[in-house]
């Protein structure tokens, strides 16, 4: 595996230093150089880490969601309609598809989603009763 160049390392803690949240990742290395981008994600008290990621049109993103907390989570990836669905339905658990999965207690579970091939704003939430409202979400800035 091969990991984000010192230049990538650069940037994000810049950003980092001006209040940025940008995703730690690293590239699998497919011998082409075009595999997915590997984002980890940690939920811990409740909150994800990062709370914002930024990725390119048409990338396709492998998440390594990992629930460090004593209670189930969910990581649900769409826009605000995909959100307010989910907020108001009624799964109670997840079967893995790409940018929805549950994530119970103390376990990690991986998903992958290619993002659209124009820029623009998703969300990503979790939905069990009042984890959004909480403030159990975040932001990927497409482009």
């Amino acid at each position: 595996m091969r990991t984000v160049g010192i230049g990538a390392l650069l940037a994000a803690v810049l950003l980092a230093g001006a209040g940025i949240a940008v995703a730690s990742g690293t590239r699998t290395d497919t011998g082409d150089g075009a595999g997915p981008l590997v984002v980890h994600i940690r939920i811990h008290f409740s909150r994800f880490e990062p709370g914002a990621i930024d990725v390119e049109p048409g990338q396709t993103v492998r998440f390594v969601v990992q629930n460090t907390d004593p209670i189930d989570h969910e990581f649900i990836v769409g826009d605000e309609r995909v959100q307010a669905a989910h907020e108001t339905g009624t799964e109670a658990h997840h079967e893995p598809r790409p940018g929805e999965l549950s994530v119970p207690a103390g376990q990690t579970i991986v998903t992958t989603v290619t993002f659209p091939a124009r820029a623009g704003e998703l969300l990503f939430g979790c939905h069990l009763p009042g984890h959004y409202a909480y403030g159990m979400r975040g932001s990927i800035s497409i482009g």
